[in-house]
């Protein structure tokens, strides 16, 4: 009776014993084998075998012909140049329209079947809303040529290219320790000198990748606010545009809200006339990591 006593609790133990060890290394397992990240949500999901590529038909792709892509750094004075644009009775140029950030989801699979039955992919689609966005704009301002400025467009010179083949480009150059120095005057705090020869570098690095790989028209900041009427005048003769005085009078028309985010938002810019450049550093004051791209665009 005693020996069925401990043979039944020793039983016992060592089946709740075996379990408890089974369970937990089950429980080790099933830990240390990493779980799949979850899939995205459906309409954040590009359609398969995404391809960058031209209008299908430029017919009917397309309503915008032979926009105008102002391609800069910021702190370029790009601000500057689309409010003098703007001024022409011919060319429309709105604030920064970031344009390229907009993207479409397709959230059912109904939806992504049609498009893809229909041959679009999700990059045509995208496209299409670009250019219907663009359009809009330009026939609400009444006026037969676009001429957008966003500085980020420089890390999509290629899709942007892709998208609309007639694109015509303007490459806006400045002295990169200016750039440097203006992008770190514009908010210190938040923007400290450290940071500022890196973050504007990439910008200054696409404009160049930008500038040697597309035809289109280079001008300098410093000559534009030096001799503004005949830059503009230059400007004019690449866009096949007749000169306007009032391009240099812009501050006596509307260019839309100046707000940080779409564009340069400081008193320079909202006094209405051009202001003289500031000096041009000296080789001593141009950081090491700035020399080669100040011997790319002729500063050094």
């Amino acid at each position: 009776m005693a020996m069925s006593w401990r043979y039944r609790a020793n039983a016992t133990l060592e089946g709740l014993t075996g379990y408890t060890l089974t369970r937990r290394l089950r429980k080790e397992l099933t830990e240390s084998v990493p779980k799949p990240p979850p899939k995205p949500p459906l309409e954040l999901q590009r359609l398969p075998g995404d391809t960058l590529r031209g209008p299908v038909d430029p017919v009917h792709d397309r309503l915008l012909r032979e926009p105008v892509f102002l391609l800069s750094s910021v702190r370029s004075g790009s601000t500057l140049l689309r409010v003098m644009l703007n001024s022409h009775s011919k060319v429309h140029s709105p604030i920064e329209t970031h344009f390229r950030r907009v993207t479409i989801g397709l959230g059912t699979e109904p939806v992504r079947q049609a498009m893809e039955a229909l041959g679009h992919t999700h990059s045509d689609i995208e496209h299409i809303v670009w250019d219907r966005l663009l359009h809009r704009e330009l026939t609400r301002s009444g006026k037969p040529i676009m001429a957008e400025k966003t500085p980020s467009n420089v890390f999509a010179w290629r899709r942007i290219a892709t998208c609309w083949p007639d694109a015509r480009f303007v490459f806006l150059l400045r002295h990169p320790m200016s750039i440097v120095q203006s992008w770190h005057e514009a908010d210190p705090e938040k923007r400290p000198m450290e940071m500022a020869v890196p973050r504007t570098l990439t910008y200054m690095t696409h404009l160049e990748e930008a500038r040697t790989r597309l035809e289109g028209h280079t001008l300098r900041y410093e000559a534009l606010v030096a001799d503004p009427e005949a830059e503009l005048r230059r400007l004019c003769l690449f866009l096949g545009l007749e000169w306007e005085p009032a391009m240099l009078n812009y501050g006596r028309q509307d260019h839309g809200a100046f707000v940080k985010g779409i564009g340069d938002w400081r008193d320079k810019i909202r006094a209405g006339t051009v202001v003289e450049g500031r000096p041009l550093p000296s080789r001593d004051e141009i950081p090491a990591d700035l020399h080669e791209i100040c011997r790319q665009w002729g500063y050094l």
